[in-house]
């Protein structure tokens, strides 16, 4: 007979329904919260994109999307052979 393969925490579909449940509402609720920041405070950008709404989410959303993307591709410059630590 096979072992009954135990599910961990995150393996539940319950849990992760709730895991991403709590991430997109987390999400919009900084959303939300950096829309009221521009509306209520003062901003002084040195450009004039800096001004715009929402522009530092986006921002640092893309700036996190270029970095994923450079680690891939420096991957592929250092990558070192399967044997080679052992």
């Amino acid at each position: 007979m096979k072992p009954v393969k135990q599910l961990n925490f995150l393996d539940s579909p319950k849990t992760q329904k709730k895991f991403r449940t709590f991430f997109y509402l987390s999400l919009c609720v900084l959303l939300v919260v950096d829309l009221v920041a521009y509306f209520l405070m003062e901003r002084h950008g040195h450009f004039s994109w800096e001004e715009v709404p929402i522009f530092n989410a986006v921002y640092g959303f893309t700036a996190c999307v270029g970095l994923i993307f450079i680690a891939k591709i420096l991957r592929w410059i250092v990558k070192r052979k399967e044997g080679y630590y052992d």
